[in-house]
């Protein structure tokens, strides 16, 4: 089986996202990732988002480039690199698998004929309905399994807990404004003020490590996730994590069989 003949078209580029991209690079597809003009990637160093900004990033050992057009895309992943392309809508390129990894808790606008096999993450997809396989994403006993049938676990509303800390960990804007940090990814912390959104100060609520930051500059919405503090001193803020690896693995799972069914 030549897996390049299959180009996979990943919606989304941040750290969850970016465990596919990675299970499916490493197993030999060709990605092109499409991505927001201003992502709002909290988990920056592991995101293949952070190549809108940046042009270019590498993560453990996968590189993504970003691309302005189709015909750039495809040179690149002639390459063996990722084509990452500021396009909100789906892009008119033939593909054999379309994965939907912006985890917006709902299914935005993609249909089951958008391409030959279609794979949602999380909550919002119903299997035959608007995808053919479902990855569940809560984190717990059946984190990263491949549903035929049904849909993922609802959004609990409530992150899962790490270290100790669930919802406490998450940072969020407690008003509209532009983002400044005093802080950068990876840095460990006390608890107190860390940078600003506006005129409002962002408190880190515990001592912990700086495990995401929402781009500098940023303008956001109150509510919006910005940040995230983890309690585990000893995490490397440039792995991709357990749940990214564990989604990752779902989804090459659910691509093989398809293939294999074939």
């Amino acid at each position: 089986m030549l897996f390049g003949e299959h180009l996979v078209v990943v919606r989304g580029g941040g750290d969850i996202a970016t465990g596919v991209v990675a299970r499916l690079s490493r197993a030999g597809f060709p990605l092109l990732v499409c991505e927001l003009p201003h992502p709002l990637t909290v988990r920056r160093s592991v995101a293949v988002s952070s190549a809108v900004a940046s042009g270019a990033v590498t993560v453990e050992g996968v590189r993504a480039v970003r691309v302005e057009t189709l015909d750039a895309a495809r040179g690149v992943m002639e390459n063996g690199q990722v084509a990452v392309l500021v396009s909100p809508q789906l892009p008119d390129i033939e593909r054999s698998i379309l994965v939907d990894a912006r985890l917006a808790k709902r299914n935005i606008d993609t249909a089951i004929t958008d391409a030959p096999v279609v794979i949602g993450l999380g909550p919002g997809f119903t299997v035959r309905v608007d995808c053919d396989a479902v990855i569940e994403t809560n984190r717990g006993h059946r984190l990263g399994r491949v549903l035929w049938q049904g849909s993922a676990a609802p959004n609990t509303g409530t992150p899962g807990e790490v270290g100790g800390r669930s919802d406490e960990r998450v940072l969020r804007a407690s008003g509209d404004g532009t983002v400044a940090w005093a802080v950068k990814l990876g840095d460990v912390v006390q608890s107190g003020e860390i940078g600003m959104v506006g005129a409002q100060p962002v408190v880190a609520p515990f001592a912990g490590l700086v495990r995401g930051l929402i781009a500098d500059g940023t303008l956001v919405r109150a509510g919006t996730k910005i940040g995230d503090i983890d309690p585990r001193l000893d995490v490397n803020v440039n792995e991709i994590s357990d749940k990214a690896l564990a989604i990752g693995g779902g989804v090459l799972e659910a691509v093989l069989l398809w293939l294999n069914r074939r």
